[in-house]
């Protein structure tokens, strides 16, 4: 049996590894490769052009714009999504009965898990149209409730004002529901006696939250940071759907404008690499710089 443990390991090891490099890997580094040309995606031939395109990159004030929107997508996304996620899964597990606030859920909390994880079972581009309806200047539902209170109705999707930020809303709508089980189940595993003695202590809800919740769930935190992080740096689908980017770029992203670089009119697959090499360094760079920055002492119980 010893002998044959390692021909056994080799046979089931090899074959997915070479598909994740065929399939995964290859295409990466076939990208960094084409970012040194001034290929057009659809000619045969791919001059080298070295640094050039990188070059491009600085004095792309569309570029520019687009790494700004995904900035403020990095700071706001994670930190609204994780706060209303925690909220409402501390509402939902430690809402409490009379008499036991904090220490129970509230009843039919498992009704209300499946209403906030809906939307993670809708495809992105479902949710693109539904929220493209709800917004709709004339008919929607959003300006027809403000109509009905004698309100401003704003064109949301057509406003350079609006139009990004009504895309950051829906980007929070879609994916507070998984952090909401998410954090909720990692709360049903701390034990109930460390609530039951925080309520005897006469801790406030905040208190419990912030002093006791919090601390015990931090890795679990520090997980939804990152792929929070690497989600804002995203944004493709649903800003593409949704807006295309408009109007005047005021919503434009990152990964729509390396889209729109590779297949809009001008086909600059060279030029739209870089843009891709560039954001996997950064991609990266967030999740390394997130992984340090959350990095503490574990709490056992």
């Amino acid at each position: 049996m010893k002998h044959g443990k390692y021909p056994l390991i080799i046979t089931f090891l090899v074959p997915p590894l070479l598909l994740y490099g065929i399939f995964v890997i290859s295409p990466y580094l076939q990208a960094f490769q084409i970012s040194t040309t001034d290929w057009l995606g659809y000619s045969s031939s791919a001059n080298f052009v070295g640094l050039e395109n990188f070059a491009t990159l600085l004095r792309d004030e569309y570029l520019w714009n687009a790494v700004k929107n995904n900035l403020i997508l990095l700071i706001l996304l994670p930190i609204l999504t994780i706060a209303l996620g925690l909220f409402f899964a501390t509402m939902l597990n430690m809402g409490g009965r009379r008499g036991t606030a904090g220490v129970v859920g509230v009843r039919g909390s498992s009704v209300y898990r499946l209403v906030y994880f809906f939307p993670q079972v809708l495809s992105v581009v479902i949710i693109a149209y539904v929220w493209k309806e709800v917004y709709n200047p004339n008919n929607g539902l959003l300006n027809g409730a403000l109509r009905a209170l004698g309100l401003p109705t704003p064109t949301w999707l057509g406003d350079p004002r609006t139009a990004f930020w009504a895309v950051l809303a829906v980007m929070v709508w879609s994916n507070v529901g998984f952090y909401v089980v998410l954090f909720g189940a990692a709360m049903q595993s701390i034990p109930r006696d460390i609530y039951e003695a925080a309520l005897l202590d006469g801790s406030s809800r905040w208190t419990t939250l912030t002093r006791v919740t919090i601390p015990l769930l931090w890795d679990t935190v520090q997980v939804a940071w990152i792929y929070l992080a690497i989600a804002a740096l995203d944004g493709f689908i649903l800003v593409q759907q949704m807006t295309d980017g408009g109007p005047n770029h005021s919503s434009d992203v990152i990964g729509l404008r390396m889209y729109n670089t590779a297949f809009g009119s001008e086909t600059k697959f060279g030029y739209a690499s870089a843009i891709g090499v560039v954001m996997f360094f950064l991609t990266l760079s967030v999740a390394v710089l997130a992984l340090r920055a959350a990095r503490r002492e574990r709490i056992e119980y």
